[in-house]
C-alpha cells in the first residue's frame, strides 16, 4: 500500500463533508456534523447545506431558519454562521470573548465602549421582547431613539455584540429581508446544551476534525478562533475520538472512525461562496492547485 499523500487528502476530506458519500437526511443534521455553517451569504450557506443533505430545495431549507431551528449569528469569528440552538450558547460562550477582544481597537476607532453597548442592549431588548422581530434599519432606528448614533458602522457593530453576548440572534426573514429576535425568545434555554469551557473545547474539537478532516492543528485555530494551546488542549481532551496520522511530513487529525472514502469520481462540485470545504481550513493546499 502506497503511504498517504497531500493528494490523498482532498478526497478523504469530501467525503468527511459529505460532498461525497451518503447525505443528511435533514439541514438540522448537516449543520450539527459541521458544527456550524459560515453563512454570511445567506443563499450561499443555503447552497452548501443543500449539497449535503438529501433532497434539499430552497423552500425547504428557508423553512427551518425561519421557524429557528437553525439560527444565523456572530459565532468563532467575526461573521455569521448558521448554528443550531442546542449549540449556540456553548459556542458563544466558548468564542464570544475572543472575538470580542479581537474588535476592541475598530469599536475605539467607532467610540463604542462598554456604556455604549450595555445602553444599546437595552434598548434591543426592549424593542425585541414579546416576539417582536426588527430588521437592521428598524433596530437602527430603535438606537436613534435612545440616544445613540447609529450611523456608518457602529450599527452593525453593536448588533454583532449583542449577538456575542447572547441576546440577539436572527429572526424569521420578512419578505427579503432579516430580522433580529431576542435569542431567549427564540432558542429558549432548555433547548440548549450546557457545557463548561473544557467540555465545549472538547466537544468543538471533535465536531470540526470528525467532519472536516484529515486537518491540522492550524486549521483548526483558523476555524475556530481559538489559540494554539487551546487547539492542543482540544486534542489531548477527545483521547481516542480522533485518530493521527503524519502525511508527506505534517501532522494531521481526523475522525477515528472515518471509513474509507473510496476512490474519487470525475466529476465537478459547484461549491458556493465560503463553503466549509475550502474556508474551513488554513492550509488550502490539498484543495487549491499549485498553480492557482
Amino acid at each position: 500500500m502506497q503511504p498517504p499523500t497531500v493528494a490523498d487528502i482532498a478526497a478523504r476530506r469530501l467525503h468527511a463533508q459529505r460532498l461525497t458519500g451518503e447525505p443528511f437526511m435533514s439541514a438540522v443534521d448537516t449543520v450539527r456534523w459541521l458544527g456550524v455553517v459560515q453563512a454570511q451569504d445567506y443563499a450561499g450557506a443555503l447552497w452548501a447545506v443543500g449539497q449535503r443533505t438529501q433532497g434539499a430545495t430552497a423552500a425547504a431549507l428557508n423553512r427551518p431558519f425561519d421557524a429557528g431551528i437553525i439560527l444565523r449569528t456572530h459565532v468563532l469569528r467575526p461573521t455569521w454562521h448558521f448554528v443550531l440552538p442546542e449549540d449556540i450558547r456553548w459556542l458563544l460562550e466558548l468564542s464570544g470573548p475572543r472575538v470580542r477582544r479581537g474588535l476592541a481597537a475598530r469599536w475605539r476607532q467607532l467610540e463604542i465602549d462598554e456604556g455604549v453597548v450595555a445602553r444599546a442592549s437595552a434598548a434591543f431588548r426592549a424593542a425585541l421582547a414579546g416576539g417582536h422581530h426588527l430588521t437592521r434599519p428598524e433596530l437602527g432606528v430603535v438606537l436613534r431613539a435612545a440616544g445613540i448614533a447609529p450611523d456608518g458602522q457602529r450599527l452593525p457593530h453593536l448588533l454583532m455584540g449583542a449577538e456575542l453576548d447572547g441576546l440577539i440572534a436572527s429572526g424569521p426573514r420578512r419578505g427579503k429581508q432579516f430580522t433580529y429576535a431576542l435569542l431567549e425568545e427564540r432558542a429558549p434555554a432548555p433547548q440548549a446544551r450546557g457545557l463548561d469551557r473544557t467540555a465545549a473545547l472538547a466537544e468543538l474539537t471533535r465536531r470540526y476534525f470528525r467532519s472536516h478532516g484529515p486537518a491540522q492543528v492550524q486549521d483548526f485555530v483558523w476555524w475556530s478562533g481559538l489559540t494554539v494551546a487551546d487547539a492542543r488542549i482540544g486534542l489531548a481532551l477527545t483521547g481516542a475520538a480522533l485518530a493521527h496520522q503524519v502525511i508527506e511530513g505534517t501532522d494531521y487529525w481526523f475522525d477515528a472512525a472515518a471509513g474509507p472514502a473510496g476512490t474519487a469520481a470525475t466529476v465537478a462540485h459547484l461549491l458556493a461562496n465560503f463553503d466549509e470545504y475550502t474556508v474551513g481550513y488554513r492550509d488550502r493546499a490539498a484543495v487549491i492547485h499549485a498553480d492557482r
